[in-house]
Formats: C-alpha cells, structure tokens, sequence
C-alpha cells in the first residue's frame, strides 16, 4: 500500500481505526512475553496509539515508527510530553524520557538505528499492509529486532466481503509468513463488536512468537 494512503487519512483525519484505550488483549496478556521492567518495546506502524501510554505506566521503554508526522505530534502532545526531535539516518526521531517515535517508513530503519529491543507489539502493522508486503515487513521486522519475541494481533474474516485494511491474517497466513524463524502461540480470539468496518464480521486473535528453539 502506497505510503500517501496513511499520510492522507492522518491529514484528513480519517482515523476511525484508532482506539481511546489500550487494547484489552495487550493489557490481560503483555505479561505472557515475561519481560522486566524497563525493557524495550517496538511497536511498528504505531500512530497515536494509548497503547503507548499504558505500556509506558508499566514501567517499560517504548519505541515506534509512523509514517505520520502529525500522528507522532498528537502522540506526544496526548502524552504531555516535549520531544527532542533530531534526523537520524533519514527518518526524524522524537524522543523524550522512555519512549523515541520514529517518522518515515518502516524500511528504512535498520538495526543499528532501532538499537537493542526485548519484545515486538504489532498491533496495527501486519493488518495494515497488502499481501504484496507482507513477507518483506516480517523479515525486515524479524532482521531489524534481532528475532526479538512478539505479541501480535490479527483479524480475521471473509476477506472477500471486505477489501480491507485492515486485511484478514489467517493462522496459515501467520505461519507462512514467520514459522521459519518463531514458534507460533494462539492465546486468544475473540468476535468484534460490530464487525469490520461495513458490518462484516470478524475475529480478533492474539499470538505470541518466540524465537524457535527457544521453547
């Protein structure tokens, strides 16, 4: 999916999809990733989400990337926070106590510049892109953390009701895309209220990856 599309509905304010609170499956199921505190926390194609807020009052550090900048500022103005904002590598980084956002795309951040990170969050990022990306974003997102451990939410429904984003990720999907390099966990699904956009109905799962050989 073209860059344009998200920045245009950050511009138009076309952001239906972004939650007032932290997502109830983050919250029951973030201590299953046994981190401690202060640890790392990556979260890809993170918009303005509360999730951050609610990760950084457990005590971790947070790090994103967005494609929006005005999504990075609201971020930071909703946390009451005054960033630092310096040009790293081609992206712009904000960064206050805990937490560094990123703006620009998600392929251009490597290692180095992302630094040492304990666990992925991706919530909003495998959803958002096309097939088309996809196997790129996983190896590139796999490669840049270092194989670090995931939580990962997906939907799930008749795709050909609805052309999304966000698209269905089926467990196949999720397989084929990273059982090379991470055992794949199912914790929970559970039915979306209302459905997918046009009513279509749909299923929320949360999964967790952990490096294979690991357990």
């Amino acid at each position: 999916m073209n860059p344009d599309y998200w920045k245009k509905r950050w511009n138009e304010g076309k952001i239906g999809f972004h939650q007032a609170n932290a997502n109830p499956l983050l919250v029951q199921h973030l201590d299953r990733l046994e981190l401690e505190s202060g640890s790392r926390v990556f979260v890809p194609l993170c918009g303005k989400t509360t999730d951050i807020a609610w990760l950084l009052a457990q005590g971790f550090q947070v790090v994103g990337i967005e494609l929006s900048e005005i999504a990075v500022q609201d971020l930071f103005a909703d946390l009451q926070l005054s960033p630092t904002i310096i040009e790293t590598q081609g992206l712009l980084g904000y960064s206050a106590p805990k937490i560094e956002v990123f703006v620009g795309d998600i392929f251009h951040l490597d290692r180095g510049t992302l630094g040492t990170i304990d666990a992925v969050y991706d919530r909003a990022a495998l959803v958002a892109l096309p097939e088309d990306m996809r196997k790129r974003y996983c190896s590139h997102l796999s490669e840049i953390t270092d194989g670090a451990p995931q939580l990962v939410i997906t939907y799930e429904y008749d795709q050909k009701l609805f052309e999304g984003p966000p698209f269905s990720i089926s467990q196949g999907l999720l397989e084929a895309y990273y059982s090379r390099i991470y055992n794949i966990h199912h914790f929970e699904s559970k039915t979306v209220k209302g459905g997918i956009r046009t009513n279509c109905p749909a299923t929320e799962n949360l999964w967790k990856l952990t490096p294979a050989g690991t357990d």
